[in-house]
Parts: structure tokens; C-alpha cells; sequence
């Protein structure tokens, strides 16, 4: 029986990223997993930056990037879906948060975070829970466990092959 090919319901918004290594490793992550990848302008580097496409490596073709001049551009064209924050402080734990196909996960700038107003203006936010002896994780890192804790609120078996 031919297994029929997951399609990744999620995706990940990036609102002003700073750090190009990071952006690479969440390139990198949604290449992986077939996850959308939204970046919203200014961008702390440029798209052809060596660091940037360094960390995605090869697999930036694989990638499903859209780039957007402001965040005003990205909600007028993006497809329907929740807005999902996230934040070091705010927010539900994303362990008791229930993630739902289509929902996109929005994450701040590296050393700023996402702006109040966001947060004002969606309903929805979630942190990972940490203990008081970092101020935050790093961006790649809770890009990684924030989706993958997405994916395992899906019905039934997920397969990238």
C-alpha cells in the first residue's frame, strides 16, 4: 500500500529576523519537515548572505520561502489560519496549548522579541517553559521544539517519506 505524502499544515513566520545563522537553521527545519517558511521585512542580512545560506546548507531549494515587505503585506496574502505569538514570558505553555492545522507560528526578532502590539491583537500565545537561569532560548532551537510540538497535536501518523 503506497503511503500517501504528509503535507505540513503549519508554518513559521519569522516577523524582522536579525541573525542569519538562526534564519539558516529554521530554513534548514522547515525543509525538513515541509514547513512554509514566511519572512517578514527589514531582515537584519541579506537573503544572499554567506552565513545565512551556510546554515541551510543545500537545502534551500527545498524550502517553501516567502518573503514579505512588512507585516501589514503578510496578513493581507497569507492563507487562513491562527496567528500563533510566541514568547520567552507570555503566553499558554505550548504543552498545554492545543495547535491546530493551519495555524501560523510567529516568532520575534532575536533580541527584541515580538512587539506589545502583537500580542494585543492575537488572541493566541505560547511560550516554552524555562527556568529563570537564561532569559530565552535561542530562536533556532524554540522554532524546532515550538513545531514539533505543533505537529504532535495531529491525528495520526506523521511521515516525511
Amino acid at each position: 500500500m503506497k503511503q500517501e505524502k504528509f503535507i505540513n499544515p503549519f508554518s513559521i513566520v519569522l516577523f524582522e529576523p536579525e541573525i542569519p545563522p538562526n534564519t539558516g537553521n529554521i530554513a534548514r527545519l522547515c525543509a525538513g519537515t515541509d514547513t512554509a517558511l514566511h519572512l517578514i521585512e527589514p531582515l537584519g542580512f541579506s537573503i544572499s548572505d554567506k552565513h545565512l545560506k551556510r546554515a541551510g546548507l543545500d537545502y534551500w531549494p527545498s524550502v517553501k520561502l516567502s518573503v514579505w515587505k512588512n507585516w501589514q503585506e503578510f496578513k493581507d496574502n497569507v492563507q487562513s489560519g491562527r496567528l500563533i505569538t510566541t514568547s520567552a514570558k507570555r503566553g499558554s505553555s505550548l504543552f498545554k496549548f492545543k495547535f491546530m492545522p493551519g495555524d501560523h507560528l510567529v516568532f520575534g526578532p532575536e533580541t527584541r522579541g515580538l512587539p506589545n502590539w502583537m500580542f494585543d491583537e492575537f488572541e493566541h500565545a505560547v511560550n516554552i517553559p524555562i527556568t529563570d537561569n537564561v532569559r530565552s532560548l535561542n530562536l533556532s532551537t524554540s522554532a524546532g521544539i515550538i513545531l514539533y510540538q505543533a505537529l504532535s497535536c495531529l491525528d495520526g501518523d506523521i511521515s516525511f517519506k
